[in-house]
């Protein structure tokens, strides 16, 4: 019975991981989301073609390749087939054989969306920057067991359709102003009915299934681990489980059949929205790595926020999520930089702390010491062996793979499939 390997964010997300999935997609028979919505965004670059993928798993590319979206996963139908429509626009084609969806996995309605807009006014100053995608209150919905899955989409459709009344009923006391046409709702997902069934199927025994005939199965977590709901920075966090735990609630799989866990890190960090963030850099450092790194949001359009990169941080998100190996992305955004610096200790007043604060005002208030490296002051985006790096690149890989205790077994050097030095 062969292992899952998976690809896990281990910052606030935008770490690359769509290029590392889609790097190994080209040796795996099966790649699978296991949880989030369209909230996700990754970006994959194949021939200079540049698709952007939010619902659909980064191994669409590969023409061998299966594609599961997960019962952990909340679906917006409009956004998947709006999002099809835009990658064939690009060359994507013959996906419809290639991706299957978990009848067990819920839906995102457009309602969900605007009372996620509704919410994120209601807090006011206390918001939390969410991308009112509508992915918190369809996980609410789940929690609170009236939520909506593919399979009541697919079954008795009146069934369904006193279900959607219900949800939207309870919403409209909650949220007086909201408007929401029943009928028209209706009529839509009568269509998008006919137009997933045949992707629709039981994924849990289909992955064993795989696992089982020896196939190769890639799991690719979307957000990351700083915005896990239970180990992330709360509440300025996805409401998800993107830590190693939603693999298993999200697919089906126990622990025993994950093999490789492989971390991706940007060479510095960066996070979209509200929330405590240590290493920021709020000066023209973090303009320029803005800059450089073309910071902005694939879902949001919102620029990142930039900082230095943050041990205690990875130390804490390895310790949560067990890496077995370390793919280091974006190196080649320092190239220009006289020195670069690595928050190495979080200190809170005199002591240096020992754990990654649960809470987001302790976090705020911690102050980080910083190890200063010598830049390389050389393009390195071209190189394609760990030996042609300059000696300041290694040295900085080297000390982040030092201080981590994980190996760095791929690091990233630009946009494209090819820009990923493997590390023997």
């Amino acid at each position: 019975m062969s292992k899952v390997t998976v690809v896990l964010g281990a910052q606030w997300g935008d770490e690359g991981k769509g290029k590392v999935v889609d790097m190994l997609a080209v040796e795996a028979d099966l790649v699978c989301r296991c949880q989030g919505g369209n909230n996700a965004g990754h970006t994959v670059v194949v021939d200079e073609k540049e698709y952007d993928f939010h619902l659909l798993p980064s191994g669409m590319v590969n023409p061998k390749c299966s594609n599961i979206i997960g019962n952990g996963v909340v679906v917006h139908l409009p956004g998947l087939f709006d999002e099809v429509q835009k990658n064939e626009n690009k060359g994507l084609t013959g996906w419809e054989k290639r991706l299957l969806i978990s009848d067990r996995a819920h839906l995102v309605f457009d309602f969900h969306q605007k009372v996620d807009g509704l919410q994120e006014q209601e807090k006011g100053s206390m918001s939390l920057g969410t991308t009112k995608k509508g992915i918190g209150p369809a996980y609410a919905s789940k929690a609170t067991r009236n939520g909506i899955r593919v399979a009541d989409l697919l079954g008795d459709f009146d069934a369904f359709s006193e279900k959607l009344k219900a949800i939207i009923k309870s919403y409209r006391r909650m949220f007086p102003s909201l408007e929401v046409d029943e009928n028209d709702e209706l009529e839509k997902y009568k269509k998008y009915a006919e137009s997933i069934r045949p992707l629709v199927i039981e994924t849990v025994s289909y992955i064993h299934s795989a696992l089982r005939d020896g196939k190769k199965v890639l799991v690719e977590g979307a957000n990351a681990a700083m915005l896990d709901i239970d180990f992330g920075t709360y509440p300025y966090v996805t409401s998800s489980n993107c830590s190693i735990g939603g693999v298993c609630t999200g697919l089906g799989i126990p622990p025993s059949s994950i093999g490789e866990v492989i971390g991706v890190v940007k060479a510095y960090t960066t996070r979209v929205g509200d929330g405590p963030f240590p290493t920021e850099l709020t000066n023209e450092i973090g303009d320029k790595l803005q800059s450089i790194g073309h910071e902005i949001g694939v879902t949001t359009k919102r620029k990142r926020r930039c900082g230095w990169l943050d041990i205690p941080l990875l130390l804490y998100t390895t310790m949560v999520n067990g890496y077995t190996k370390i793919c280091l992305t974006k190196l080649d955004v320092l190239d220009t930089f006289e020195e670069i610096r690595i928050g190495v200790v979080y200190m809170k007043g005199e002591q240096v702390l020992e754990y990654f604060p649960s809470n987001a005002s302790e976090l705020k208030s911690i102050r980080v010491e910083y190890l200063t490296l010598p830049g390389w002051n050389t393009s390195i985006e071209n190189v394609r062996v760990y030996d042609d790096l300059p000696p300041n690149a290694k040295r900085y890989v080297e000390t982040v793979q030092e201080l981590l205790q994980v190996p760095i077994k791929y690091i990233g050097v630009g946009k494209g499939r090819e820009s990923i030095i493997s590390v023997s």
